[in-house]
């Protein structure tokens, strides 16, 4: 008995692999946007708590921390919007206006985290500085794959409103990435 319940279960796990991945839907990506939208304010609140003087590295540690989150909510979205079929016109808008509802938040956590700088320097342990630096690279990438996915799946006359979306925050990326340039060298 024991060994009829082990082929059977060995056969319908061998069949769900055999199936591949999962394709994913509109209200998942629409989900995992509510996440990385969740994720980016959370990081800019962060950002905007650590003074310009005198900070901890606790208070370091918890932007490190939110910007892990973040990359991990950008790479599960990027997951799932490349298994989902491309948006109709009505779900690229919504998706679109989500994306662009956050917009905002992910530039001036970009900014404020450039303007931080030399509060990162200033901390007695070093090192701060280059562990931003890997965030920024590890969230530039994430994102990237993330944008990559809604790029491919808008429809073709919603791009135009998508690219400057996308240019504006893969710009502040690359500046903060800039910025912080020094601490990996």
């Amino acid at each position: 008995m024991t060994r009829i319940v082990f082929t059977t279960l060995l056969a319908f796990v061998t069949a769900c692999l055999a199936a591949g991945p999962l394709v994913r839907d509109v209200p998942t990506v629409e989900s995992d946007i509510a996440n990385i939208a969740s994720q980016v304010t959370a990081l800019d609140s962060a950002i905007n708590a650590f003074p310009t003087a005198g900070g901890s590295l606790l208070s370091a540690l918890v932007i490190h921390e939110q910007a892990t989150s973040l990359a991990a909510a950008l790479a599960t979205a990027a997951t799932d919007v490349a298994a989902t079929a491309p948006f109709s016109e009505t779900d690229g808008a919504t998706i679109l206006g989500a994306v662009e509802a956050f917009e905002p938040t992910i530039l001036d956590a970009l900014a404020g985290i450039v303007a931080k700088l030399p509060a990162f320097e200033a901390l007695p342990l070093g090192g701060v500085p280059a562990l931003v630096a890997a965030d920024l690279a590890t969230l530039q990438a994430d994102t990237k794959d993330f944008e990559n996915g809604l790029i491919a799946d808008t429809p073709a006359d919603l791009l135009a409103q998508a690219t400057p979306i996308t240019s504006a925050i893969d710009a502040a990326l690359s500046s903060a990435s800039a910025a912080y340039a020094s601490a990996t060298a």
